[in-house]
This record gives C-alpha cells, sequence and structure tokens, in this order.
C-alpha cells in the first residue's frame, strides 16, 4: 500500500494534450486580452500548466505556435463550410464573416501580420481563388466592370480588420458586442449585395 505522506509523481501528458492544452491556453489569452496586446508565453506557459521549455521544444517560437493554433482552429472549422470554391462571390464573402465570427483563426492570423511573420498568407489556396472570380466575372455574379481580385482583398481586410477592432469598437460605442456583430454582419450584406449587383 503506498505511504500517503509519499508525493506521487506526475504523470506526463502526451504531446496531443499538450498541444490542445497549449491552444486553448493561447485561446482563452487572446480572448481575455485582445489580439493587439499580444501574447506572452509565460502567461501562455502558466495558463495551459506546461514549461515554457516544453513551447520550445514543441514549436520554437511563439509565431509557430500561433500558426499551429490558427491552424487546428481553421481545420476544425473547415468541415462546417464545405464546397466554398463553388459557390459565388458573395456566398463565399457571407462564410468567410461567419467564420471569422465563429472561429478564432482570424484573431490569430492578425496577431501574426502585428508580429510580421513572413509566412502567413490569408490567402492559401491562390489558384481555386483565382479561377472562382473569373468564373464569377463568367457568369455574372460579379460585374463586369468590378475589379474582382481587388475587391476579394478588400472584403478579406475588412473582415479581418473588424475582427481585430471588435471588443474595442463595442466598447467606445456602448454596446455589447453580440449586438455589434449583428449590426456590423447586416451592414456588410448590405455593401456585398450594392459591389455585386449587376445593373
Amino acid at each position: 500500500m503506498d505511504d500517503p505522506t509519499t508525493p506521487r509523481s506526475r504523470k506526463p501528458r502526451d504531446r496531443a494534450r499538450t498541444e490542445s492544452d497549449l491552444f486553448d491556453a493561447v485561446e482563452r489569452l487572446l480572448e481575455r486580452d485582445g489580439v493587439l496586446a499580444g501574447l506572452n508565453l509565460n502567461e501562455v506557459a502558466a495558463e495551459a500548466k506546461v514549461n515554457r521549455g516544453q513551447i520550445y521544444q514543441m514549436y520554437g517560437s511563439r509565431q509557430e505556435l500561433l500558426r499551429a493554433t490558427m491552424t487546428h482552429r481553421f481545420t476544425e472549422l473547415a468541415p462546417q463550410f464545405p464546397g466554398h470554391w463553388d459557390l459565388p462571390f458573395i456566398e463565399r464573402r457571407r462564410r468567410l464573416m461567419q467564420a471569422a465570427l465563429t472561429g478564432k483563426w482570424m484573431s490569430f492570423a492578425a496577431l501574426l501580420a502585428l508580429d510580421g511573420d513572413d509566412k502567413l498568407a490569408l490567402f492559401t489556396e491562390p489558384d481555386e481563388q483565382r479561377a472562382a472570380l473569373q468564373r464569377d466575372k463568367a457568369y455574372g455574379a460579379l460585374p463586369e466592370e468590378v475589379d474582382a481580385e481587388a475587391l476579394n482583398v478588400l472584403t478579406a481586410a475588412t473582415v479581418a480588420g473588424y475582427v481585430i477592432f471588435r471588443d474595442m469598437v463595442a466598447r467606445d460605442i456602448g454596446v455589447p458586442v453580440a449586438e455589434l456583430d449583428e449590426r456590423i454582419t447586416a451592414a456588410y450584406e448590405y455593401l456585398l449585395e450594392r459591389v455585386t449587383k449587376n445593373d
């Protein structure tokens, strides 16, 4: 029988469990402090109850941890949006806003951008995107005179910017974030309908 006064060694966590704990910790800290506050690895280690050295051993840097977290969260979200490239422009942009508001991956991307991460890519499937924009023009989903690529970038930047500043803006104008999300989504829809309208 074990001596109850003898401390038991803590069972080591496997890599998958440690990764999950780290991803959750990153998300909680960003939720608490916001994207603009940055991310401190000492706080991540404390929040995840791991040694900071483990983070460096597994990822090598803060940027790699953020990139892994973003990729993991985006992979979890992707099955909710099947057949993305087969949809017309307006539906793809609606999905982008929905995905940005329901997941945290856009916040991670924003933090990597603020870090100056040269490996970050917002448009990870350029060939599919280019082909979809060409179809949008060919089938009338976008007006012929519209610069489709520029409009694609502009709408993505609009969504990213809102995600970065939403908490601050909600506080500034004195409304709950959920209410602001609804209002911004409606305004975004208004803009989408007008820029995709063929007269």
